[in-house]
């Protein structure tokens, strides 16, 4: 009787159990991010590894509010703009027919909301760098799906602002349509296509905020092939996304042109953020990632440098951001002294 031949090894099991062990590391800790995806994908709530088809289906909900928040923000423009209260009519006074221009104000809304999603994706991914808090209604496997799907709608979000906007410009083109839409492809997805006042320098880091947040929102789907700990460093970089983000809106929307209760409130959301990541860099998942003594650890004098750098830095934003709210000075230009009845109507 001939013996039973063993099963053959299931390759999709074997890069699972792989994926794990890479993912763990005994030297310095596990990352509680990767953890609570493991944690998902074992669960009965997911089936094999987590893919990016799964996370679309379940981008869906928070998408939706996305859109509803997209048109409350639209309509509040419009009615705004209607009213001449709004700083965009201060700012470009033929814009005053809301009418003309409802798309370029379609893709205002979408930008506010794109930042909002970002905000959202940004905390949600700096309390899960650390010890999730006991406080927070959902597990932490339900939070990091809940950052993975509002990232996906941040970068359809934004991508949705930046095509608005090429679709206002070829509305507005009285060249040929193919010549039109060239030239609006140029200007709004080509840095340095733009070269109008401020657009100079506030339409590339616009671009740039979407250009890397598409490769960086995506690699998770691909950390099994790159390598967690690769994954883990490029991850770490999407808050430059958001610093971009906040850097686009606050240099080129007409909104948030002048000085202002709503400039600074912009200002003053990103308090919680600078908190949230000097708290995950003073506790640190990882062994390795402690402020030890020079010499007192494994890691090299530049790391401890390093590691030192980023907690002065966040500590200087906090007190920074502290200071614009109790001097009121933002950075915002100054109303026209004609246009002195707007300064407490702001977007």
């Amino acid at each position: 009787m001939k013996p039973t031949p063993a099963p053959a090894p299931d390759p999709a099991r074997r890069s699972a159990e792989a994926d794990t062990a890479a993912e763990s590391d005994t030297a310095t800790g596990s990352d509680p991010t990767v953890e609570a995806a493991e944690a998902e994908r074992t669960s009965g709530r997911s089936q094999g590894r987590i893919t990016l088809r799964s996370d679309l289906r379940a981008s869906i909900p928070d998408g939706l509010i996305a859109l509803v928040l997209t048109a409350a923000v639209f309509a509040l423009i419009y009615a705004r703009i209607k009213a001449k209260t709004s700083s965009t009519v201060t700012v470009m006074p033929f814009m005053a027919d809301a009418g003309g221009f409802w798309m370029y104000f379609l893709s205002q809304a979408f930008g506010w909301t794109a930042l909002l999603w970002a905000w959202t994706t940004v905390v949600l991914g700096l309390l899960l760098g650390g010890s999730t808090p006991r406080w927070l209604p959902m597990s932490a496997p339900r939070l990091e799906r809940l950052h993975r799907t509002t990232s996906l709608n941040t970068i359809a979000l934004i991508f949705a602002h930046a095509l608005l906007f090429a679709a206002e410009l070829v509305r507005h083109d009285t060249a040929r349509w193919n010549s039109a839409v060239y030239t609006a492809f140029v200007e709004a997805f080509v840095p340095g296509g733009y070269d109008s006042g401020t657009g100079v320098w506030a339409m590339p880091i616009g671009q740039a905020a979407l250009y890397v947040a598409i490769p960086l929102g995506l690699l998770f789907y691909v950390r099994h092939r790159i390598g967690p700990r690769t994954w883990r460093v490029l991850h770490r970089f999407v808050i430059v996304v958001y610093v971009l983000s906040v850097w686009h809106t606050l240099l080129y929307g007409t909104n948030v042109w002048y000085d202002g209760w709503f400039r600074t409130t912009v200002w003053l959301l990103q308090l919680p953020i600078a908190a949230l990541l000097l708290v995950r860099l003073l506790r640190p998942a990882r062994r390795s990632e402690k402020l030890a003594r020079p010499g007192a650890h494994t890691g090299s004098a530049a790391g401890w440098a390093l590691r030192f750098t980023g907690r002065f830095a966040a500590a200087a934003v906090i007190a920074a951001l502290l200071a614009i709210m109790i001097s009121g000075s933002d950075g915002g230009r100054t109303v026209p002294p004609e246009d002195t009845s707007s300064t407490h109507n702001h977007d």
